[in-house]
């Protein structure tokens, strides 16, 4: 099998940031051979079962997966697998416990996660509120965002691994003390820079909001009430911040326990830094996607969806992750007791937005629900058809005893869970397909990846169609590359700004129902932000946090054009977006 060319772009992330270097830092791998190094490690894991002739034929088949940009691991397991380091992981959620040597403790283990290039999500919600007493001193606390500071100074002097900088969630309830103090501390700009912050949000709190009452805030050390806040006016600081800075998002922490596959562990208090994977205290997450764009195959001149190449893609890339548990050099014993206890994958897809365009369905469509739903569900069933198998073979995951799948009826599963949706920046560049589920951000924009490097795009899908129709010229490149909108351009084709609609065109509400209707058939959650122009205003932003919630999200990330001094992605220089 041929294997498709990569791009200039590819090419310069790959010898950046992935491939094998020698002490004086010369590339000693091509990509081709570091996606043999990867396929060869991960496929070790069958000789732990017993099956030593598996391993060559598996290897095979990683290969193929992977160098055919078919399906791609997260970034760590790329850069890591076959090599000294070892630690293949994504994200890890930490807990913080009321003490100052649980706080201190658990920042050096993020010291030790990012150095190995993870990223971190805390719950500060155990530490008691600012001002309340320090029995052991006499003292008052300095409560939960004084020491957020110190893990944000940590994450600032550790470079991860020497690949990327760390990358932390942050999350408050709603009913802390503090919470009106977490909720603005990014209207400071140089304030928490290496932290993505969330409000979790009860079903108490959404409860007073529908009966505009006051909500009790409760003391994380006694347990006891300590005052009441009006619910709107909380979820008024909350719209304000986020339409300003990006910040905070927010959690439906009921939700997300609703679909805590392991109860008797523990309850959910936060996520991994982009906020798709909710875990336990301890518990690591091994993530992959699936590049859409090539599950399609194209019969007398129209593309339709390759169910069979699916269907193999997604039981390979079940079995790639779950070796991937196995041959994972974990930076802390408890998260390597956590990771093989409950053995969970989270396989996701990229490249939705051209996916879409191929299939002439706008991105903005009722279409684009039912395809995306159907696309979803079959993958999550087949991610649990493979997962069953496995289990037979290699047994359930051994927390398995307690969970909600161990009923009369319930699916024996090797994973405690199986889906999940990433935002695959980075991997997206690699496989030259539009990122995660989201829109595409522009047909012409200015791409920044691995804080140093910047790269102009033109969508090559668009490139590809409008030399096809033959309305694709100078001209046009010219207009595109200023920032004119490919709406008010008359030499392109009605039905091609209807399937190339970007981001800021698509209304909120659209962005909010793809996000919820992946939800519906993902085990983890969903990694979506919802981009609002630079003219929006507070109210449209409520209205999206509401919608999350009605619609069944965990979860909900907005992002207002230009509230922060540098952005990943921008436009030309004429279009508002």
């Amino acid at each position: 099998m041929a294997i498709p060319p990569l791009t200039p772009q590819a090419i310069t992330i790959l010898e950046k940031r992935y491939l094998r270097r020698d002490p004086q830092g010369e590339v000693l791998e091509s990509p081709e051979e570091m996606f043999w190094r990867v396929a060869k490690n991960i496929a070790e894991t069958e000789r732990f079962y017993g099956n030593q002739t598996a391993s060559e034929e598996l290897s095979e088949i990683f290969f193929q997966m992977m160098a055919s940009l078919n399906f791609l691991p997260n970034s760590p397991c790329l850069m890591n697998a076959g090599r000294d380091l070892q630690q293949l992981a994504a994200c890890f959620v930490l807990p913080v416990e009321d003490s100052l040597d649980s706080i201190f403790e658990t920042v050096k283990q993020t010291a030790l996660i990012h150095q190995s290039g993870g990223g971190t999500g805390f719950s500060f919600s155990r530490l008691r509120p600012k001002d309340d007493t320090v029995q052991s001193t006499g003292g008052m606390a300095s409560g939960p965002v004084s020491f957020m500071r110190v893990f944000n100074m940590a994450t600032e002097v550790i470079k991860q691994g020497g690949t990327r900088r760390g990358a932390n969630m942050g999350v408050l309830r709603v009913d802390h003390p503090d919470i009106l103090e977490f909720i603005t501390i990014k209207k400071s700009l140089k304030e928490m820079e290496n932290f993505n912050l969330s409000v979790g949000i009860t079903k108490a709190f959404m409860e007073a909001l529908a009966k505009d009452d006051e909500y009790d805030l409760i003391n994380p050390r006694t347990k006891q009430p300590v005052r009441h806040l009006k619910a709107r006016e909380v979820l008024e600081a909350i719209v304000s911040a986020a339409w300003e800075t990006g910040d905070p998002g927010i959690l439906f922490l009921d939700r997300i326990n609703e679909a805590n596959p392991t109860p008797d562990l523990g309850e959910i208090e936060s996520t991994n830094p982009c906020g798709e994977v909710p875990l336990l205290p301890y518990e690591p997450c091994v993530l992959g996607s699936i590049n859409l764009l090539n599950m399609l195959k194209e019969e007398n001149g129209k593309w339709e969806v390759d169910f069979d190449k699916l269907r193999m893609t997604v039981r390979n890339a079940v079995h790639f992750l779950d070796n991937v548990i196995d041959m994972n050099q974990y930076p802390l014993p408890q998260i390597s007791q956590m990771a093989k206890g409950n053995r969970k994958i989270g396989l996701g897809v990229m490249g939705l937005a051209h996916f879409l365009i191929r299939l002439e369905i706008p991105y903005n469509s009722q279409k684009a629900l039912e395809v995306v739903k159907g696309i979803m569900s079959f993958i999550q069933y087949q991610a649990r058809e493979q997962s069953m198998e496995s289990a037979e073979k290699r047994g359930v995951f051994p927390n398995f005893k307690g969970s909600i799948y161990d009923r009369p009826g319930g699916m024996r599963l090797r994973n405690a869970t199986l889906t999940t949706i990433a935002p695959t920046g980075t991997l997206s560049l690699l496989a030259n397909c539009s990122s995660g589920i989201e829109p595409l951000f522009g047909i012409q924009y200015t791409r920044r990846a691995l804080e140093d490097m910047e790269f102009q795009i033109m969508d090559p899908l668009f490139v590809e169609l409008g030399e096809k129709k033959g309305f694709m010229n100078p001209e046009l490149i010219n207009a595109l590359s200023e920032g004119i909108s490919l709406q008010e351009l008359s030499q392109v084709p009605k039905e091609m700004k209807k399937l190339f609609i970007t981001t800021f065109e698509i209304p909120p509400v659209w962005h909010i129902k793809i996000q919820a209707a992946f939800q519906e058939y993902t085990d983890n959650a969903v990694s979506k932000t919802i981009n609002f122009p630079r003219t929006a205003t507070k109210d449209e932003v409520k209205e999206a946090f509401l919608m999350a919630y009605q619609e069944r999200c965990k979860g909900i990330t907005i992002y207002r054009s230009g509230s922060k001094p540098s952005q990943v992605l921008a436009c030309g220089t004429k279009q508002v977006c």
